[in-house]
């Protein structure tokens, strides 16, 4: 069983115009722009709350005539919390599923909220118990925690710039989400730069179940003025698998912020031909008062 899991500062040149004439928009300045808009989206989202309705589907690829057999389907729903760890210098997501096909699996009385609020000695070792309880709830052969709509994020990071080629690109069509862009969700403005990004530097930021590095590759819908990030698109691939995840930020008026509304994504085992295809949605945004430095234990990689 193959797995993908998150293994948790380029010099930017500003154009210099003539006296009297307009600055240039520059890829360096767009990019400078987004990781500014990453940093202050990070500290924004990190007192919200948010609800996830998540359905996946398992199939078995017969042949082109055929199509795929189903194996097994399934639909969560979950809290969704972000937070920085004591020693962690990256955000990161935390799922809280409660309720699976149809059936709670824990009283629904916001342990994620209470937990941070409140730390205690055992914070690291629920957080542990999430994240291992939370991989579970998936399915296929492929073990995967990177399927949270925040993570791609992270390579926009100032920190991060140097690990990665950007340029901008004409291909505007997201690769998951031929349908959704019929309904606007995955539907974005002409003045949006479309940004490619690949994967250079080594110890990647997915690695596989043998920590072996996994380069990523995809491309950024970003608004050029001001950095914000209106989609994102994440693909990992091997000899053994396959993998894509799309997701589509809008405005949340009553939290003045652009939040994640849509991901969908699609994992293929080569090596069994197997193929799970997902699609989560985002809503019920809530916010609570918590300081952004909160001191929270060390995460431990649940084993």
């Amino acid at each position: 069983m193959k797995s993908l899991c998150a293994a948790i500062g380029a010099a930017i040149v500003l154009a210099t115009a003539a006296p009297g004439a307009e600055k240039a928009t520059t890829l360096e300045t767009v990019m400078e722009r987004a990781a500014d808009y990453v940093a202050d989206f990070h500290r924004q989202l990190s007192s919200i709350v948010a609800e996830e309705r998540y359905v996946q589907d398992w199939m078995r690829v017969l042949d082109r005539r055929r199509g795929t057999n189903q194996i097994a389907h399934r639909e969560l729903v979950s809290d969704l919390l972000l937070v920085k760890p004591e020693g962690f210098r990256a955000w990161m997501e935390f799922r809280d599923v409660f309720e699976v096909d149809g059936l709670p699996v824990r009283e629904r009385d916001e342990r994620l909220v209470k937990m941070f609020l409140t730390p205690t000695v055992s914070t690291n070792e629920q957080i542990a118990r999430i994240l291992s309880e939370s991989a579970r709830f998936n399915i296929g052969d492929i073990n995967r925690n990177v399927n949270t709509p925040i993570f791609p994020l992270l390579f926009l990071e100032h920190d991060n710039h140097y690990r990665f080629k950007f340029k901008q690109t004409a291909d505007r069509k997201p690769t998951n989400s031929a349908d959704a862009a019929r309904d606007g969700a995955f539907r974005v403005s002409t003045e949006v730069w479309v940004v490619a990004y690949e994967e250079k530097a080594s110890h990647t930021m997915i690695r596989t179940d043998g920590e072996k590095d996994l380069p990523s590759r995809g491309r950024f819908w970003i608004d050029p003025a001001t950095g914000h990030v209106l989609m994102s698109e994440l693909t990992a691939e091997n000899r053994h698998i396959a993998a894509t995840i799309d997701v589509s930020y809008q405005s949340e008026p009553l939290l003045g912020l652009l939040v994640p509304v849509e991901m969908r994504e699609r994992y293929e085992s080569k090596r069994s031909g197997t193929l799970v295809e997902g699609r989560a949605t985002y809503g019920r945004f809530r916010q609570f008062q918590v300081k952004v430095d909160e001191k929270l234990g060390p995460i431990v990689k649940p084993k």
